[in-house]
């Protein structure tokens, strides 16, 4: 399958980018190459990186036209440091799986086909999704389930995980889905307003399989210290847990003094490296949502960096 994404808030976060002709700027999360095709478009340059060698293949094919305006690096945004030489005119990330990745049924990241439990998004990396539900202890099961999904049932899908992996390996999605369809009583899955039962596993299992949140705010304070004054750091998050990261690192750039609130000057000598851009989420608009309802949990936050 063709490398498929709809870039979200697409406008609004390369807007907030302030592009300059000539400009270098990183999109950290290159997927299908959107964000970083408006960028060029607008003059910039733009180094992407992805884990993803789909990714990868597919944004070199389609910015092919821009030449040496663009190059594309496989690896990790969470090593920005060490993949890319500053000084950046912005950066952008754009967190969370792609649509290439939900669509692409062998991938393993959706509930709704059945497939491979394997949710990498790095297609060489050692761990997948079986690997934690097949080998990881019950206990720690329920703990990312809670942590990562903020499943109330983690407990008890953990515990029907273990007894069903005494029989068999558990290797497929559609395995997974009717062992949380088993943990749950119907009259609770009924609250989720519509939500699919296996929603939060799924992302929870995601996450810890791509070690998604741990390294986050490091690398945020890393791709930051990349910047020129002036150069503005945009992160679109698609859940409640990237984005209380992304709010509490670039509130502590902007407010680092740890004095107490009652002295009447500053002595801790921590200073601000940014500036709010955002004091609130930026998210889709109506025309948006209309056209493409994965934009519905988008929330984009832009720090500038003094």
């Amino acid at each position: 399958m063709e490398f498929q994404h709809t870039s979200v808030l697409l406008h609004e976060a390369v807007d907030a980018l302030c592009v300059s002709p000539g400009g270098l700027y990183l999109d950290g999360t290159l997927g299908g190459g959107g964000h970083s095709r408006e960028i060029l478009a607008r003059g910039g340059r733009v180094i992407g990186i992805d884990r993803d060698a789909e990714a990868i293949a597919a944004a070199r094919a389609r910015l092919a036209e821009y030449g040496e305006q663009f190059d594309a690096i496989r690896g990790n945004f969470h090593d920005a440091k060490a993949l890319v030489k500053g000084p950046l005119d912005g950066a952008l990330l754009d967190l969370g799986v792609s649509s290439h990745q939900l669509d692409v049924r062998e991938r393993g990241f959706s509930y709704h086909d059945d497939a491979p439990l394997d949710m990498r998004m790095d297609a060489d990396a050692p761990l997948t999704a079986a690997d934690i539900v097949n080998d990881w202890p019950p206990e720690e099961i329920a703990r990312i389930l809670r942590e990562y999904g903020e499943e109330n049932w983690a407990a008890q899908i953990a515990r029907v995980i273990a007894d069903r992996r005494e029989t068999a390996r558990i290797e497929t999605t559609a395995q997974l889905v009717d062992i949380i369809d088993a943990a749950i009583p119907k009259k609770f899955r009924a609250r989720e307003g519509g939500a699919h039962p296996a929603r939060r596993t799924f992302q929870a299992l995601r996450i810890a399989v791509n070690d998604e949140l741990a390294p986050l705010a490091d690398a945020l304070r890393d791709i930051f210290s990349l910047l020129r004054p002036g150069g503005r750091l945009c992160v679109i998050a698609f859940h409640s847990l990237e984005d209380r990261i992304v709010k509490n690192t670039f509130r502590e750039m902007a407010d680092p003094c740890t004095c107490p609130k009652n002295f009447p000057v500053c002595v801790c000598g921590k200073k601000p490296v940014a500036r709010l851009v955002t004091r609130k989420p930026v998210t889709a608009s109506p025309g948006e949502l209309a056209a493409n309802p994965r934009a519905r949990s988008a929330l984009l936050r832009v720090a500038e960096k003094l």
